[in-house]
């Protein structure tokens, strides 16, 4: 029988955690190797972990999800297991996810993804899946060409070694979407969601409708610049299409912004140009802790003219964090 290794990225959240695993355990197809790849994490989950039986676990600075998966992928990989489950700390499978995952695996060269389903209703579908809304809406037991990685997503060894690992220079927001379509659109490898094979996750709680506010929002700078690596991955071979497809992103985020935005409009649509510039110089050396302090600098610049000067318009904000990388450990 072909061994499956489940890999799971967490970051300061050891309740959900604990919820994955042990639905991880409870698989009606036992899992040979349950891997957690810990990014840093400055709450109790670490501990936790040691406690943890049967479970195996990296700790590493936090590098973000690209990072993570990374870590993950390559070590499974460089320990030989045939399948390779990916998710994240905050969904966990249904019983027979995985078994259900597995009908038919003599097709290993396809992406296989659970249906990824709202954790409260049990019924509603977290991101479009085809035309269904939900598993009553479902008549059909795959929906091709629908998949949303890294939440229950299933890759064969033989994927892994034609396209790679994911980049982990990306960090967040993007990182995974550029390995998707690295796998089903420049190397047009066929993928599908099962649909009964069950993934529960929160709901979508990001909105652009939504007042964001811009002086801790540090996502937003990898939203924008991540989106250029994307375009250049899903047009590979096609520079002009991924250029021109990037500045139409950009034109419509600013008109969103300006739209539907309540606060620091014009800040926000100014701060773009930090990864815009990033993005076309292929700089990724930006880091959370970067971004933060920079926007707190120009708060506090912001603060200082505001109180010599009122009636002049202010300018722009960021942070801190970090951990060291620690060893293999095994439970």
């Amino acid at each position: 029988m072909e061994t499956v290794i489940a890999v799971v990225v967490t970051f300061n959240r050891q309740k959900l955690l604990a919820e994955c695993l042990d639905a991880l355990k409870n698989q009606t197809r036992i899992i040979d190797k349950i891997l957690v790849i810990n990014n840093g994490s400055t709450d109790l989950t670490e501990n936790w972990l040691a406690k943890q039986q049967g479970i195996d676990y990296f700790t590493q600075e936090n590098i973000g999800s690209g990072g993570g998966f990374n870590t993950g992928i390559r070590m499974a990989f460089e320990k030989k297991y045939d399948w390779i489950w990916l998710m994240d700390d905050d969904g966990f499978p249904k019983e027979d996810a995985l078994e259900n995952l597995l009908e038919n695996s003599d097709d290993k060269m396809c992406l296989r993804n659970c249906a990824v389903i709202n954790k409260e209703d049990k019924n509603s579908f977290v991101w479009k899946t085809g035309n269904y809304t939900g598993l009553d809406t479902v008549n059909k037991e795959i929906i091709h060409n629908y998949a949303h990685p890294f939440n229950g997503t299933l890759l064969h060894k033989d994927i892994i070694k034609k396209v790679g690992l994911p980049k982990k220079e990306l960090f967040i927001w993007g990182d995974e979407t550029e390995y998707y379509h690295r796998i089903i659109t420049k190397y047009k490898i066929p993928f599908y969601t099962k649909t009964n094979s069950i993934h529960y996750h929160p709901a979508s709680a990001y909105s652009y409708k939504k007042d964001w506010d811009f002086y801790t929002n540090w996502k937003i700078f990898y939203y924008v610049r991540n989106r250029f690596h994307i375009l250049k991955t899903r047009y590979s071979g096609r520079p002009l299409i991924a250029f021109f497809s990037y500045i139409f992103f950009l034109v419509s985020f600013s008109g969103l912004i300006l739209l539907f935005q309540k606060s620091n409009k014009l800040r926000k649509i100014n701060f773009m140009l930090w990864p815009i510039k990033d993005a076309f110089s292929n700089n990724c050396e930006a880091t959370p802790t970067l971004i933060l302090q920079r926007l707190s600098e120009k708060k506090k610049h912001h603060f200082s003219h505001n109180f010599q000067l009122p009636y002049r318009r202010p300018k722009v904000a960021l942070y801190h964090s970090g951990s060291g990388l620690h060893e293999f450990k095994k439970a």
